[in-house]
C-alpha cells in the first residue's frame, strides 16, 4: 500500500479531545488505503515544563540526561495516540525513536538525523499493522544515547521518514491552515497561498516565519518530499493548506510570494578595525566558535587601513558575540576600537522565485520604505531575496507597506 506520512503538532494534541480529533483524521486516510506514518510532537507546553524541571535540578546538566527527560513528552503522546486508534479498531502501534531506530549523530540537543531502517516498520505492515505512531523529535546515537532534534525536529523528523518510505506526500498539520504571504496578525490583507516553491518556503521559514522548520524545508527540498501544510482544527479536502513543493509544479506565481520578518534581531558593529587580509576570518570564526548565528554582514570601506565590520545576529547571542570578540582582542587576534550592539533593530525581507526573471524588485522595496519614511541600517539580497535591517518600531508599518505595494493579496 502506499505511505503517507502525518505530521501533528503540540497544539494538535494538546488534550485527550484533540488526539481523538486528530485519530479520527488518521482513520480517514487508513480508510482512504494508505498505510500511515503518524508523527507526533509532545502535548502543548509539556517540553517547557520538562526543561525547566531539568534546569531548576541541574541548570549546567548532562546533555544526555537532558534529552532523555525532554524525549519523554513524544513518548507519552505516540502512546496515547495509539491507544486511541486501537480503539477504533484501527491496527496501530507507537514506536520510540530507539525502536525504529532513528539512527542520528551524537550531538545532544541538536543531534541531526544520519538514517533511517525502513525494516522494522515495513515489517510490521506487513503483518497488518496500518498506523506507526512515532515519536518525534528524538532518534538514538551511535553510542545507544537517547537524542533530541533541536526545536522543531519533529517537522524534520516527518520529512525524513517521508524520504526514508518514499511516501506519496508529508502532510504537516499545525493551528494554521496553511503559508500565508505574511502574518496575518501584522497584515490583515494577508493571504493562503495554495502552492509555494521549496526555496521561497526554506527562505521564509529562515526569516522567520514559523510555519516550518528550517530543516525540514531543506530535507524536502533535497529528496523532493511534497510537504502539505494544513490545519488540524478544520475540515479536511484535497485543497487544503497550502503545497511546498518544485518549483516546475507551480503554473504562475506573483514576483514576491511573502513578505517574512523578524522581531528578535541585533546589528553588532566593530569600530576600526585593521583592514588587512584574514581579519573577517578572524572576527567570523571567533564568532563561531562561540556559537553565534551571524546573518547580514557589512564591511565599510577601508580609510587609512582601518575599517567598520558590522552584522546582525539573534538578540540572545550578543552577550555571547561580545565576550567572543573581547576574548579574540586580548589574545591579539583581532584589534578593533569599540563593539557597538543596537538591540533596537528588526530584520523584514521580501522573497519570491520571480526576482530571477523580474528587474526593479529592490528599487520598488526601497522606495516604500522611503516613502514611510523609514531608514534601512543594513541590506543583503540573494537569488529570490532581499532582507533589510530597519528600527524596530517601524518593523509593522515596513511589512504592512511592502504587502501592499507588491499586492501579494491578490493571486498570480
Amino acid at each position: 500500500m502506499p505511505v503517507l506520512v502525518m505530521k501533528f503538532g503540540g497544539t494538535s494534541v494538546a488534550t485527550l479531545d484533540r488526539i481523538r480529533r486528530v485519530a479520527k483524521r488518521v482513520g480517514v486516510e487508513v480508510a482512504n488505503g494508505y498505510d500511515v506514518i503518524v508523527i507526533v510532537s509532545a502535548m502543548s507546553g509539556k517540553t517547557n515544563e520538562l526543561v525547566g524541571w531539568v534546569n531548576e535540578i541541574s541548570p549546567l546538566c548532562d546533555a544526555r540526561e537532558f534529552d532523555a527527560v525532554v524525549s519523554s513528552g513524544e513518548n507519552v503522546t505516540a502512546g496515547l495516540m495509539a491507544l486511541t486508534l486501537q480503539e477504533m479498531d484501527v491496527p496501530a502501534r507507537s514506536w520510540q525513536g530507539w525502536q525504529v531506530p532513528v539512527k542520528t549523530t551524537n550531538a545532544h540537543s541538536s543531534a541531526r538525523i544520519e538514517e533511517i531502517p525502513t525494516e522494522n516498520i515495513r515489517a510490521k505492515f506487513a503483518e497488518g499493522m496500518r498506523v506507526a505512531v512515532v515519536a518525534g523529535f528524538q532518534g538514538i546515537s551511535p553510542e545507544g544515547r537517547i537524542t533530541t532534534l533541536g526545536r522543531g525536529g519533529s517537522d524534520t523528523t516527518a520529512v525524513a521518514f517521508a524520504a526514508a518510505f518514499e511516501a506519496e506526500r508529508c502532510d504537516i498539520y499545525t493551528d494554521v491552515d496553511g503559508v500565508y504571504t505574511t502574518d496575518p496578525r501584522v497584515s490583515a490583507k494577508a493571504r493562503k497561498l495554495d502552492k509555494i516553491a521549496f526555496e521561497e518556503m526554506l527562505e521564509l521559514a529562515s526569516l522567520g516565519a514559523k510555519v516550518l522548520q528550517t530543516r525540514s524545508v531543506e530535507l524536502a527540498m533535497r529528496y523532493k518530499v511534497k510537504l502539505r501544510v494544513l490545519s488540524s482544527f478544520e475540515e479536511q479536502s484535497d485543497t487544503a493548506g497550502t503545497l511546498v513543493c518544485d518549483e516546475e509544479e507551480i503554473m504562475e506565481s506573483n514576483v514576491v510570494a511573502g513578505v517574512a520578518f523578524s522581531r528578535d534581531e541585533a546589528k553588532m558593529t566593530l569600530v576600526s578595525v585593521a583592514d588587512r587580509p584574514g581579519i573577517a576570518a578572524n572576527i567570523f570564526s571567533a564568532l563561531s566558535d562561540a556559537g553565534v548565528n551571524v546573518d547580514m554582514i557589512v564591511q565599510n570601506i577601508a580609510e587609512e587601513g582601518r575599517t567598520d565590520m558590522t552584522w546582525s545576529c539573534p538578540t540572545d547571542h550578543v552577550a555571547r558575540a561580545q565576550k567572543a570578540v573581547e576574548n579574540a582582542k586580548s589574545e591579539g587576534v583581532i584589534n578593533y576600537h569599540e563593539a557597538i550592539a543596537d538591540l533596537d533593530v528588526a530584520k523584514v525581507s521580501v522573497v519570491g522565485i520571480g526576482m530571477r526573471s523580474h528587474t526593479g524588485v529592490a528599487a520598488k522595496m526601497f522606495q516604500v520604505l522611503s516613502a514611510e519614511g523609514i531608514n534601512i541600517k543594513v541590506i543583503t539580497t540573494s537569488e529570490i531575496k532581499i532582507s533589510v535591517l530597519i528600527d524596530r518600531k517601524y518593523m509593522e508599518l515596513a511589512v504592512q507597506a511592502l504587502h501592499d505595494a507588491f499586492e501579494l493579496e491578490k493571486a498570480a
